[in-house]
C-alpha cells in the first residue's frame, strides 16, 4: 500500500489523484510503523501528515485557480531513460542486500508503548536538545509573525 501510494502520487497527472494517493502512501508508512511496534510515530504520522500536512495540501490544491495539466509542462518522456535506469539499480541494490545480508532471528520481545519510554529521554538524557529545538522553533515562530505583519502593514498603507 506504501509503494503503490508513493508510485500513484509520483507518477498520476492529475495532481488531486496525487494528493489521495500520498494519503495511501502516508497511512502504509503509519502502518509499518505500528508493525514495527512504535505507537507513537505512527500517532504522529497519522495525526501530523495525513491529518495536517495532506489536508493543507488538499486546501492548498482547491483554492488555486487552475486545477489541471499546463499544456506547456506536459513533456515528461525527457527523464525517462534515466528514470527507468536508476528504478532498476534501486532494485539491484536492494535485491543484492536482501540476498546478502545476514539475517538474524531475534526472540520475540514484550509490546510496550513508547509514548512513555520518549517523555523519559526527551526529560532526561537528551533535554539540551530538546529545548534548544524549542528555543528554535520559538524563535521561527515569532520570525514568521514579524514577517507577516510587515507585509499586512505596507499592504494596508498602498490600500490607503
Amino acid at each position: 500500500m506504501t509503494c503503490g501510494g508513493a508510485g500513484g502520487c509520483a507518477f498520476s497527472r492529475n495532481i488531486i489523484y496525487s494528493a489521495w494517493s500520498l494519503l495511501f502512501a502516508l497511512l502504509g508508512a503509519a502502518g509499518l510503523y505500528v508493525f514495527l511496534g512504535a505507537d507513537f510515530p505512527a500517532v504522529v504520522q497519522v495525526l501530523v501528515y495525513v491529518g495536517g500536512v495532506l489536508v493543507l495540501i488538499l486546501f492548498a490544491i482547491m483554492l488555486t485557480k487552475q486545477i489541471g495539466e499546463d499544456p506547456k509542462l506536459t513533456n515528461t518522456h525527457v527523464g525517462f531513460p534515466a528514470g527507468i535506469a536508476l528504478a532498476l539499480v534501486t532494485v539491484a541494490t536492494l535485491a543484492y542486500t536482501a540476498i546478502m545480508a545476514p539475517w538474524k532471528v531475534v526472540a520475540e520481545r514484550s509490546w510496550e508503548p513508547t509514548a512513555s519510554r520518549l517523555g523519559i529521554a526527551f526529560l532526561t538524557d537528551y533535554l539540551l536538545p530538546f529545548e534548544i529545538a524549542s528555543v528554535v522553533l520559538l524563535a521561527a515562530l515569532i520570525g514568521a509573525v514579524v514577517i507577516a505583519r510587515k507585509e499586512i502593514k505596507e499592504t494596508s498603507d498602498v490600500a490607503l
